[in-house]
């Protein structure tokens, strides 16, 4: 087993090398220009997400479609995934994540404005869509969108599933000494209970779940940084400083370079908020919707969510506390900053886990069983989710290296047919940006829709 998470760190290194990382941020830096620094517009998109009013031909409503990838994009990349790239980069990583949320506004407006564009009707009424319609019937490239189709089906078991189990399971053996496998049974046994009901089951409970788990943890980050107000500002200023000049070695913590900081802030960016990835316009083109601007300005508001706020602050949490200085990585210091403050901390974030990984792990599995359906049909639905049931039991019980290293290397490939197309049809998304916001069309109803 050693050899082989050996093997796969190698695979993960090599693909979030110097070229993925750039065409990633490249693209969140294109895209903001081309659109004209489309975050200016977010506070607006956040009024249009809580709506919860029908609006046109979908699935869910605008706030189900919000919620639900929010689900799946609120989980471990914002307490785990936040504590790793602290801990292997230090923590100028904190910075790079948020960046990397802050430019990727523009990238997940501008997947979600094309999977809504080129969605498809279903003969039974549904809806469905995603990068793997925008790369067949807006690229015309069937074997890319098959491509794409085929490695989300598979990344969604690694970032929407093991990750997820396996980062709740070791907290909770750690925390109460529960068996992995009694974990594993529980959350397997939830999930299966919701997913049989398809999407509309998924965001129902996302809508409910989503908002209290979020306001939940943010309060008590808030009320953790409010513990040590006189060091707030030197850490701030840390994480600036060290993001561009790296962290020496202090206490445990063996030391990194610019490099380490900026590879992992932006892998653990992109897995946090998944911006570029392609998995959340899956959701999104199920969403009712008057035009696909209006869903697009929605969606944008999940990474602002997700990484400029959510990660951010537990990011200040873990290097305010200074236990990323005692060598710990993952579940373990992100468990030893929150217990700072004693009995409340800990269930902060045993509650916030516990709800984060299980809104992933439903969020992803329409990820997972929609790439599935595009390649097999709708035959393919119900075994898919059979197996993604027992891959939530598998990965309460792996070696969290092999499961990390797993969910970089596909999320890492999943990306590259996703950024290709929003880059070849720039044209297009700023062409309907103009037409409905730009000039003022936001409330026009699409013929299509």
């Amino acid at each position: 087993m050693e050899t082989f998470d050996t093997i796969l760190a190698a695979i993960s290194n090599f693909i979030w090398g110097y070229p993925l990382i750039i065409l990633l941020f490249g693209t969140h830096i294109f895209l903001t220009f081309r659109l004209k620094f489309i975050q200016k517009y977010i506070w607006q998109a956040i009024k249009i997400s809580v709506s919860k009013k029908k609006e046109g031909t979908g699935d869910v409503s605008q706030f189900g479609a919000l919620t639900t990838a929010l689900a799946a994009t609120i989980g471990t990349g914002n307490i785990v995934g936040v504590a790793t790239a602290i801990a292997a980069g230090g923590p100028g990583a904190v910075f790079w994540m948020w960046l990397t949320g802050v430019f990727g506004i523009a990238t997940k407006y501008s997947e979600a404005l094309l999977s809504v564009k080129y969605r498809v009707q279903n003969p039974d009424g549904s809806i469905s869509g995603g990068p793997m319609y925008v790369l067949e019937r807006g690229m015309k490239s069937k074997w890319l969108a098959i491509t794409f189709a085929a490695l989300t089906a598979v990344s969604a078991f690694g970032i929407g599933n093991m990750v997820q189990a396996n980062s709740i399971s070791h907290m909770l053996n750690e925390a109460t000494g529960i068996s992995y496998w009694i974990t594993g049974i529980i959350m397997a046994s939830l999930t299966a209970v919701v997913i049989l009901g398809g999407i509309k089951s998924i965001a129902y409970v996302c809508e409910k779940l989503v908002p209290f788990m979020a306001i939940f943890y943010i309060f008590g980050c808030l009320i953790l940084m409010a513990m040590q107000p006189e060091t707030l500002i030197n850490t701030v200023n840390l994480i600036f400083s060290s993001a561009f000049t790296g962290q020496a070695a202090i206490g445990g913590f063996l030391g990194a370079g610019m490099k380490e900081a900026l590879r992992f802030g932006v892998a653990r960016g992109l897995f946090s908020n998944e911006s570029g990835l392609g998995s959340a316009p899956i959701v999104a083109a199920a969403a009712q919707t008057k035009n696909p601007v209006r869903q697009a300005l929605v969606s944008s508001t999940g990474t602002f969510w997700d990484t400029v706020i959510v990660c951010a602050i537990t990011g200040i949490v873990i290097v305010n506390s200074d236990q990323w200085m005692k060598g710990l990585n993952g579940a373990a210091l992100t468990k030893a900053a929150f217990s700072e403050l004693q009995v409340i901390g800990p269930i902060i974030l045993t509650v916030g886990l516990l709800t984060f990984v299980f809104s992933t792990i439903l969020g992803w599995s329409y990820y997972g069983e929609k790439a599935a359906e595009y390649i097999f049909g709708k035959k393919s639905i119900t075994p898919y989710r059979i197996l993604w049931v027992i891959a939530v039991m598998i990965g309460s019980v792996l070696s969290i290296k092999t499961v990390w290293n797993l969910a970089d290397i596909t999320n890492g490939l999943m990306a590259i047919p996703n950024l290709i197309s929003l880059l070849v049809l720039n044209k297009i998304i700023v062409s309907e940006t103009k037409k409905y916001l730009w000039d003022g069309n936001l409330e026009q109803e699409s013929d299509k829709f």
